[in-house]
């Protein structure tokens, strides 16, 4: 299915963003998780719209509802079923985009593949509102992966041509990852980058424009040796489940393309005795080598491209008259996604960290 993601705890995901309500279905789930409602409710306004000037004015409670899988708040290990309601659509702003795709949307493309049955409104189930019940799923197995150790946080690194600090790859801390995710919407490793970012996505918005970035994630408290060679390993479930989250387009690992400029000498993680354990000087691979994870954090950065939705006049066609036209898109959209797009990365993540640590304990 294409809506669902993970093997042995799999999270398929329902519902379009105009519809009564979305939700997701967790199959798999770790029994015994106590449910942190205000933990839930926090990572799930990090990515709720309307709670800032740069996100859509669009806003939702975003109030989970659990109607299976957990009992006097504790997951029992049947399949875990949410639902988030919707209530404030504008389902009319999208009437004059019926026949005339928009731009860079999965409109023209969805529609092709559905044969014209595909709920066009809001995105349908392609819009980034199916984000939400991902970090309802995320959240929970975040907590599950607390209990082991394991940390997932991340920060803004790039606005537009505006760069943040990276991690240090080496000696990420877990204290540093859950301060970034405890609940900051912009969160940043270099608080002076973000007078320059906000005025770069207040200018696109100004100009009736957008504008994408880039956010950087990382996992700590892994043990070495969890998934496999191929197209199994960990970079492939983690890029699967971040190629879910809408508006990303890119994926590196480690040093990712700037590998194409280095030498064996300088892109090699040279290896000591540290503390007893087998460690690596450094981190130029992000904590995975043959697609399996090595003890040292794993660190990635994800390509998020610019809102397709602007005001300004953009060329499409008008599949009714099959004549060329232009489109004014109506309605409210994120000027940059970037913002609202890394708690939905950081939960997805989750769902692929935990998946890896199933299969490993099934072997």
């Amino acid at each position: 299915m294409s809506s669902q993601i993970g093997k042995k705890i799999t999270v398929s995901v329902f519902g379009e963003s105009h519809g009564p309500a979305i939700g997701m279905v967790m199959d798999g789930t770790p029994v015994g998780i106590k449910i942190d409602t205000d933990y839930l409710a926090a990572q799930a306004a990090r990515r709720a719209p309307g709670n800032d000037a740069f996100a859509t004015p669009r806003k939702e409670a975003d109030k989970v509802e659990f109607l299976s899988g957990v009992k006097d708040g504790v997951t029992t290990g049947a399949p875990l079923t949410a639902i988030i309601k919707n209530s404030n659509t504008h389902s009319t702003d999208y009437n004059n985009i019926l026949n005339c795709p928009r731009p860079s949307h999965a409109d023209y493309a969805a529609g092709v593949h559905y044969k014209g049955f595909n709920d066009i409104a809001g995105g349908g189930h392609f819009s980034g509102r199916l984000t939400a019940p991902l970090v309802t799923a995320g959240s929970i197995l975040r907590l599950y992966l607390k209990s082991k150790g394991i940390e997932i946080g991340g920060h803004i690194c790039q606005i537009g041509g505006h760069i943040d600090s990276r991690f240090d790859p080496v000696n990420v801390s877990a204290d540093t990852l859950l301060k970034l995710s405890s609940g900051n919407t912009f969160p940043l490793l270099n608080e002076k980058a973000k007078d320059a970012m906000l005025k770069e996505i207040a200018d696109a918005k100004s100009a009736g424009d957008s504008i994408g970035g880039a956010v950087e994630i990382a996992v700590t408290g892994l043990p070495a040796g969890l998934g496999g060679p191929m197209f199994d390993g960990a970079e492939n479930l983690i890029s699967k489940a971040v190629f879910g989250i809408p508006a990303v387009k890119g994926i590196e690992f480690g040093e990712g393309f700037d590998f194409c400029s280095m030498r064996g000498s300088e892109a090699n993680d040279q290896m000591e005795i540290r503390c007893g354990k087998v460690a690596c000087t450094t981190n130029c691979n992000g904590g995975i080598t043959g697609g399996i994870t090595n003890s040292m954090p794993i660190i990635f950065r994800v390509a998020i491209k610019p809102t397709p939705s602007i005001s300004l006049p953009q060329n499409t066609v008008d599949l009714t008259t099959n004549q060329n036209t232009t489109l004014s898109i109506k309605g409210r959209h994120d000027p940059c996604i970037v913002p609202r797009a890394l708690p939905a990365i950081e939960a997805v993540t989750a769902i692929a960290i935990a998946n890896l640590l199933a299969e490993e304990a099934q072997n």
